[in-house]
């Protein structure tokens, strides 16, 4: 009451008042007096968003006042005024009824006040001011009040996207559709990374603005029913849109033009429905062809901009038989619900029913237009489960009078994206909470065992391989020893073995069949080199003598020769490995036979005398054959390289090759 009551919205369990002209400057000698009722046996509790009161006078002249109870019996609670008051604290009455009253005298400055009220078991009751930077938690519940939609109150963004954390939660929730702006209601906010942009759009009678970057953004949990009901999609059938009338007209080249109910489909190509006569009693009428639980509608005008028609303001009826119709009211409201429509003929524009229809018919009466009655819809909502919701108690009406004295946006718009069925449901089944906890649980059980199998194959590989490698074969050819010493590892002395060799030169000059039959043997198989030009050895000793005699050319057919290679091969029979290997002595008693023409006197062995480091590749003494025609039964040997000559005394020693660089024959 009086002249200093600034917005004021006082609903049945909650609300917003503030002094004239705020956030401005409040005038000078001003009064109002609010009066708050609740239901009986309830109690008020008062929060305050912003308090700024000039106090020069020591709260003489320009105060806020609190009472318990209305009228002359009431009671002080009390008496504040300050310049940027901070008062934390809620105000309680100690009654269902509650007075406030504002009184402003001579003053300089001060933006006055605003203030929220509910009943006392809202415990989380936050007013229109506060915003999700104000709070830390991840996810938390708030009360709003009622009345939350301010016009100095600015929010950014919209669903499903999200908002602006400097974004007003209320009146976000409002524009959401999670509360109502005359009843208030609780918000389950949940807080996440903010993003590059914030869309604008018009929905409830609230318009979003375009946003930048922020910190973080939040959203809403619902029930999670705003999916579409089968206008765009075609569930529901043409048979079942109808309408009052459809607007019908010959074109330019005398074909009928009809715009007829079954092209209300939002975002369809080509033309809308549209009425043909334009008064208040026009309607477009859509059968669900069953109960549905509806929370929402969302609505475009003609879409072709050279058809600049659309309907601002409208009214919903719904129905269960299509016979007897209910207007849709808010709880606790006298007035028939009109909510905002479109403010052009393209973009979409959103209304969400709080608390939602459950019917089978709906019907949209329009109210206001610009031009002609046209419109594309779609209706928002889920299915109804009959025993969980119960039906809202609503005035019937048959016949209703159409008034156009309401208040609503209609000078602007921006455009409301579609509305999803992506918000979170906060209560689940049972099936579905075990189900939460079962699939992470096998995912890790089952990522672990397969971590463990690949870790043990990889251990089994490495294992093998620190136990050794495996080396090409070892053959008893000395030309793959000498091609592969330089890549393989050295071996030990005593292991290390040379096989004697003959150059091509000198194997020519040799007389195969004048060699004693004592040294021939048979001829051994031989494997094939395993590179061209290249044999390996089987790391055997090997050791022959040849035959001589015979001027051995190239086309010789000899067991014992080959052709002139860079590396030479061993011809021998293998040998055991038992450690250096000598050839066997061979002893002649030469006291019962003829002096040879040499005079050797002594007995000659095939081994040295002491100790001798094993050999290594070198090349053996040349032979001196010769041999007696007359009497084959004296039998001469080679006087080893590097002995004294013919007639020496000194005892005749094979000795097997030492050491020496290697080099080819010549």
């Amino acid at each position: 009451n009086s002249d200093g009551c600034g917005h004021t919205v006082l609903g049945p369990e909650s609300g917003t008042l503030t002094s004239i002209n705020y956030p401005q400057t409040y005038p000078n000698s001003t009064v109002c007096e609010w009066e708050i009722r609740v239901k009986s046996g309830q109690r008020v509790q008062l929060k305050f968003g912003d308090f700024d009161i000039e106090d020069s006078d020591a709260c003489h002249f320009n105060y806020l006042r609190v009472y318990n109870g209305i009228g002359p019996t009431r009671t002080e609670i009390g008496k504040y005024c300050g310049l940027g008051f901070q008062m934390d604290s809620l105000i309680e009455s100690k009654s269902n009824e509650v007075t406030v009253q504002f009184m402003s005298g001579t003053h300089l400055s001060g933006r006055g006040f605003l203030a929220s009220y509910s009943t006392t078991d809202k415990s989380d009751l936050i007013t229109c001011l506060d915003n999700a930077s104000h709070f830390s938690e991840p996810e938390f519940n708030k009360y709003c009040p009622a009345g939350c939609v301010i016009p100095f109150v600015d929010i950014s963004g919209t669903i499903p996207h999200g908002y602006s954390d400097s974004s007003s939660l209320c009146m976000a929730g409002v524009h959401a559709g999670v509360v109502s702006n005359i009843l208030g209601g609780q918000i389950n906010v949940v807080i996440s990374k903010g993003i590059p942009y914030y869309e604008h759009s018009l929905a409830n009678n609230v318009t979003s603005k375009a946003g930048r970057l922020s910190t973080s953004l939040f959203t809403f949990k619902t029930s999670g029913c705003y999916g579409t009901l089968g206008m765009e999609s075609g569930v529901i059938p043409d048979s079942q849109i109808t309408a009052s009338s459809s607007l019908e007209w010959p074109d330019q080249t005398g074909q009928a033009n009809i715009w007829t109910p079954e092209r209300a489909r939002l975002k369809r190509p080509g033309p809308p429905w549209a009425a043909f006569s334009t008064d208040g009693y026009q309607w477009l009428q859509i059968d669900l062809n069953k109960e549905k639980r509806i929370t929402g509608i969302i609505t475009t005008g003609s879409t072709i901009a050279e058809y600049y028609y659309y309907i601002s303001a409208y009214r919903i009826l719904y129905s269960d038989d299509a016979q007897k119709w209910t207007v849709y009211r808010e709880p606790g409201v006298d007035q028939d619900k009109v909510f905002q429509g479109n403010t052009e003929y393209y973009q979409e524009v959103r209304n969400n029913f709080i608390p939602p229809i459950i019917a089978r018919f709906v019907r949209v009466n329009p109210l206001k237009w610009h031009q002609k009655i046209a419109m594309k819809v779609e209706l928002l909502g889920c299915q109804f489960s009959i025993g969980k919701t119960i039906k809202n108690a609503s005035v019937t009406v048959k016949h209703w009078n159409i008034s156009n004295d309401f208040s609503l946006q209609t000078d602007k718009t921006t455009s409301t994206p579609e509305i999803k069925n992506t918000t979170v449901t906060p209560t689940v089944t049972k099936d579905v909470a075990l189900a939460a906890v079962l699939v992470p649980v096998l995912v890790m059980v089952f990522t672990t065992l397969i971590l463990i199998l690949v870790c043990a194959w990889h251990w089994r590989n490495r294992k093998k391989k620190a136990e050794g490698t495996y080396d090409l074969p070892y053959w008893d050819r000395a030309g793959w020893w000498k091609g592969m010493k330089q890549f393989l590892p050295a071996k030990s002395a005593e292991h290390e073995e040379t096989p004697v060799r003959y150059s091509n030169s000198e194997v020519s000059h040799l007389r195969p069949r004048e060699v004693p039959t004592i040294l021939q043997t048979e001829s051994a198989e031989y494997a094939q080199p395993l590179v061209g030009g290249i044999v390996g050895t089987l790391h055997q000793r090997s050791t022959f003598k040849p035959e001589e005699g015979k001027e051995a050319s190239y086309a010789d057919v000899d067991p014992y020769n080959s052709p002139v290679q860079e590396v030479y091969h061993a011809y021998a029979e293998p040998l055991p490995v038992t450690g250096p290997e000598y050839a066997t002595p061979i002893i002649m008693d030469m006291s019962g036979h003829p002096t040879a023409p040499l005079g050797v006197s002594s007995i000659s062995t095939f081994k040295a005398t002491g100790n001798q480091a094993p050999p290594i590749v070198g090349i053996c003494n040349k032979l001196l054959a010769r041999t007696d025609s007359s009497s084959s039964a004296h039998a001469l040997y080679d006087t080893p390289k590097g002995m004294p000559g013919p007639g020496s005394s000194v005892e005749l020693v094979y000795q097997v090759p030492q050491s020496m660089p290697h080099f080819t024959g010549s």
